[in-house]
């Protein structure tokens, strides 16, 4: 009779991930993050024929050897690399991050849980309190995801909802793809081209109607100096929304170099505009970038 009702058990568990899938497949996550726990249920009392062909053998340990989310202690996140190293395990598995007030906020699976956890302490140090950690042995990426359904499948069963970091569109936690990188601007349509207005005008309309320019040499996906990679790099890093235009582009930026000069009364290279009005070059963007002040200025 125990043997029957543990059938039945595992039976209906591995039932409610079947239909967990069906309900959830936006849950579905990419590979990131893990936990050491081991259980000791042991398989020798599964012996139903029946349940043998209808259960993958594979999915059926991965099940038995994690430990429920429930079930499993919570760790204090470490507060370095060295101490991650020591304390968490490198292995493939499964790993849920607790907030400083033991509220869950994300549910992942890794090939490296003890990284993925130091990648997420970094970037959301306020989110990272405490975490649950279960490794999977001999993992492929269906173990992986069957024993991330369950705990995400426990969570939701007990709460009504998903943790917040797993919500559909929610990008805290998981690596977005890099953004297609914006086109630089041209000033004209062609060295050949006879202009209309002045190219001080230009420069002028160009600074006035953008909110932040970028004159640097080169693009802004090759840059073609230390200076204006700096720039470009400190820009991208602080998430700001700017316009960029290549001044060693005599095709389209014929005679930039000189008339902006003279424009901004600046004489070098890259020259950063905002809101119209000339911030400097390289030198001030790396202050204005290791003082902070650039999300307050650059992205109001």
């Amino acid at each position: 009779m125990a043997t029957s009702t543990t059938n039945l058990s595992l039976l209906q568990t591995f039932s409610s991930l079947r239909l967990f899938s069906s309900y959830y497949p936006q849950y579905a996550p990419n590979l990131s993050c893990y936990s050491r726990f081991r259980s000791t249920v042991h398989l020798s009392a599964i012996s139903s024929k029946s349940y043998r062909n209808t259960i993958k053998p594979r999915s059926l340990i991965v099940v038995a050897a994690v430990k429920t989310l429930s079930e499993t202690g919570l760790l204090a996140v470490p507060l370095t690399s060295e101490e991650f190293n020591e304390k968490l395990p490198s292995e493939s598995g499964v790993y849920a991050v607790y907030d400083k007030n033991d509220e869950l906020q994300f549910i992942g699976i890794s090939r490296n849980i003890a990284a993925s956890l130091l990648a997420h302490l970094k970037s959301v140090p306020e989110l990272c309190g405490s975490v649950k950690v279960g490794v999977v042995d001999e993992p492929d990426r269906t173990v992986l995801t069957q024993t991330w359904k369950s705990w995400m499948e426990e969570y939701i069963q007990a709460t009504g909802k998903v943790p917040p970091g797993n919500e559909s569109g929610n990008t805290i936690w998981v690596r977005q793809p890099p953004k297609k990188k914006k086109p630089d601007l041209r000033l004209t349509p062609g060295h050949h081209v006879q202009l209309t207005v002045p190219l001080e005008e230009l420069i002028d309309k160009l600074v006035k109607e953008n909110k932040v320019v970028a004159f640097i040499k080169g693009s802004r996906s090759a840059p073609m100096c230390g200076f204006s990679q700096r720039v470009v790099g400190i820009l991208e890093s602080e998430g700001v929304d700017y316009e960029s235009v290549d001044v060693l582009d005599e095709e389209y930026n014929y005679g930039l170099r000189e008339t902006l000069k003279k424009y901004s009364n600046w004489p070098t290279f890259p020259q950063i505009f905002l809101n119209g009005e000339l911030v400097g070059g390289c030198d001030i963007l790396s202050s204005m970038h290791e003082k902070g002040e650039i999300g307050g200025l650059f992205k109001k």
